[in-house]
């Protein structure tokens, strides 16, 4: 009996798991931090479980990075009794698929549903987040916190040795992938002489929202109104966003200086288009920061300590009142140079190495 050659090929080794990592994306702007961090851990030999939260566009960004996940739970709206009951059912409903997967570690950036889950299943926890502001729910605690170096330690509840920092920004961690696809101004309908300015509502049914950002945020939009040559992109997180906007602004949509994308928009090449961004929202103003366009925050809760830094080094401008509007934007064409900067990856590879360095860690029990 012949053999052909195939028979005597080597038998492909698989290399051994090293342990299963849970991760939940439980916002929009998890979903380009966490694509760069899965392929790295992926890299390592660590399978990767990853649910999402149907709210935000987190599925259709998870869709666009093609990750493999597992939708699972919806946002609950604003009303602070609807949030809590919505928390605990998104925990119940997340509980079988965890307790299947019998992950080692859980990781997400704020996803409080994730810190109840693997308490209630004495998993270890690691809770990722860049506002020290936010609240945590109940007297529930993740095994880890980790945080950007310009939040003090102090700011989180717990053990100081179990406060894990890394360099930079978040937004540091993808920023390298980044490529600029230069078809994207023609697809708005916008021209290479017009000034665009790309906006972004407050998160008004966020916990810490203050009404004054939406006041702030009426006040631009009138004072970018009545400006010639001036195209504006409006980026609303939710449909209801949306329809306010285009019922408060009606002329300013129905001419066209007003758009807001029917589809999905590339958030990083929207802002690399741009010739400054105004949101009231975090990452959208450290994603412009990191890509050195102009920015300015109508954020009017509790200034966080990544703000505060990026406003001292004169990355972000922060609009604290109306007047701001008209006496501090200004209105200035941009010079985009020929490629975006691609950092030094050590945001990236510093949070890799903390995940790593804990699941070889002997296992604990939360």
């Amino acid at each position: 009996m012949k053999r052909s050659l195939d028979m005597w090929a080597p038998i492909p080794v698989t290399a051994p798991d090293k342990g299963k990592i849970w991760i939940d994306l439980d916002n929009s702007p998890h979903v380009p931090f966490f694509a760069p961090i899965i392929d790295e851990l992926e890299s390592r030999g660590y399978s990767i479980l990853l649910t999402a939260r149907d709210c935000f566009q987190v599925p259709e960004l998870a869709d666009r990075f093609q990750l493999k996940y597992k939708l699972i739970g919806r946002h609950s709206g604003k009303n602070t009794l609807r949030k809590l009951a919505g928390l605990g059912i998104r925990a119940l409903q997340l509980m079988p698929t965890v307790l299947t997967a019998r992950p080692r570690l859980a990781v997400s950036h704020c996803s409080r549903a994730q810190v109840i889950v693997s308490a209630s299943l004495r998993i270890e926890c690691l809770y990722i987040a860049d506002y020290e502001f936010a609240k945590h729910w109940g007297l529930i605690h993740p095994t880890w916190f980790m945080c950007p170096d310009a939040i003090p330690t102090a700011a989180f509840p717990g053990d100081p040795k179990r406060i894990l920092k890394y360099p930079g920004i978040k937004e540091d961690v993808y920023l390298p992938r980044f490529v600029p696809d230069p078809r994207l101004r023609p697809q708005l309908g916008v021209d290479e002489t017009d000034l665009l300015v790309t906006l972004r509502p407050p998160a008004s049914e966020a916990h810490y929202h203050n009404p004054q950002s939406d006041e702030l945020f009426a006040a631009v939009l009138d004072f970018l109104g009545d400006k010639p040559n001036v195209k504006l992109v409006v980026l609303p997180r939710n449909e209801k966003q949306a329809i306010t906007v285009k019922k408060r602004w009606p002329e300013l949509a129905r001419t066209g200086k007003l758009r807001i994308p029917e589809q999905v928009v590339d958030g990083l090449n929207l802002i690399w288009h741009s010739d400054l961004v105004i949101s009231g929202g975090g990452t959208m103003n450290r994603e412009a920061a990191a890509l050195g366009v102009p920015v300015y925050s109508t954020f009017r809760g509790e200034i966080g300590a990544v703000d505060q830094y990026l406003s001292t080094t004169g990355r972000l401008v922060l609009l604290e009142n109306v007047p701001d509007a008209p006496t501090k934007i200004r209105l200035v064409r941009r010079t985009r140079p020929v490629k975006p900067p691609t950092g030094d990856g050590i945001a990236l590879s510093s949070i890799v190495e903390h995940i790593v360095a804990i699941m070889e860690s002997p296992q604990e029990r939360a």
